[in-house]
């Protein structure tokens, strides 16, 4: 009997401790208990995917300590605050979670497996020296939750056809003095606030040869052009809504441009917009958007010249003169006949 007593109660003790070292917390739970992971809770709460990650799984989440969010803050020349406000942050993040529960045990040499933002973005794993995820080393392996587990790394993984960007349109093309008219423009049309907003935008961005060539087709100077009153409308045929890279691009695609109404036409070999315009270089990435550099300006089909105004090295400038000088003396002849009738 005591045997029995004795049988029972270590199976009762086994069962308790099985029970006790099962898991209680969801992964979004046991990262918060951790206490490590406080700026990766941060990142999923702004991404809004905490809720997905309290699902029913089960994922594998591969977790940077907060020191190595303070290495990419650092890397990146940005606070904690400005991270969290990228607009991009979420695919990040989904970069490191992996779908299905995959333990350090069955991680083998050279493993790929894709991760829960898609696109064809894998991890590569290694196992040479350690745990190796892409260039991310395993510190702590399989810390297990209700619905999944998390390997903790040492540096914050970025998707291979990624990076963090945080200057807008308009700070790419001031960047570079191949802009400076451009730039001029934006600022004379009151158009750099709008271009530094969220977005997305795709900026087809001519350069100062681009310019140059249309002053000399208008016969205008810059200083001209720049005072023309429907310069917004140049400009803003310029502008997509949307992210639109060079891959997007199809043969024929027409996008809609922020000149509402006014749309371009694209063709491939080479880019080439409505027909003649060149793509010179493509996929400046930015915080809102993405630029793409033209070799020639666009000119919108409701775009007007303002009348001119006569200037000083007017070939016909004395023929105005002599025109007003007759108009004057025919007004005083007039004035002196018209006062003699009265006086007579």
């Amino acid at each position: 009997m005591k045997k029995f007593i004795a049988l029972l109660l270590s199976m009762m003790l086994f069962a308790m401790t099985s029970i006790t070292a099962l898991p209680a917390d969801d992964i979004v739970d046991t990262a918060i208990d951790n206490g490590s992971f406080t700026i990766l809770v941060q990142a999923l709460e702004a991404a809004g995917l905490v809720e997905t990650l309290r699902g029913d799984g089960p994922f594998t989440v591969f977790a940077p300590t907060d020191a190595a969010f303070a290495d990419l803050l650092a890397e990146l020349d940005v606070t904690a605050a400005e991270l969290l406000a990228h607009p991009r942050l979420k695919e990040v993040l989904l970069y490191h979670v992996v779908a299905g529960e995959v333990e350090s045990g069955d991680i083998t040499e050279g493993l790929t497996t894709e991760t829960a933002l898609g696109l064809g973005e894998e991890l590569t794993f290694t196992l040479v020296g350690g745990v190796f995820v892409n260039d991310s080393e395993v510190v702590l392996p399989d810390v297990f939750a209700t619905n999944g587990v998390i390997h903790v790394i040492d540096k914050v993984l970025i998707p291979e056809a990624f990076f963090i960007e945080f200057d807008t349109v308009v700070d790419v093309a001031l960047s570079d003095d191949n802009f400076s008219i451009l730039v001029a423009a934006l600022q004379a049309a009151d158009l750099v606030g709008a271009l530094q907003g969220a977005g997305p935008f795709t900026v087809f961005a001519p350069t100062n040869a681009a310019f140059t060539a249309l002053l000399t087709q208008l016969d205008l100077t810059a200083e001209e052009l720049l005072a023309q009153s429907d310069l917004a409308k140049v400009l803003l045929y310029h502008v997509v809504p949307g992210l639109v890279k060079a891959g997007d691009i199809t043969d024929g695609l027409v996008a809609e441009t922020l000149n509402t109404g006014n749309s371009l036409t694209f063709t491939l070999g080479s880019v080439i917009i409505n027909g003649s315009v060149n793509v010179t270089a493509a996929d400046l990435l930015a915080l809102n958007g993405v630029v793409h550099v033209i070799d020639t300006v666009l000119v919108p089909a409701n775009f007007t010249l303002d009348d001119p105004i006569p200037q000083t090295n007017d070939d016909n400038l004395m023929v105005w003169m002599g025109l007003l000088l007759v108009l004057g003396s025919g007004l005083v002849i007039i004035a002196r006949l018209f006062n003699k009738k009265v006086t007579a």
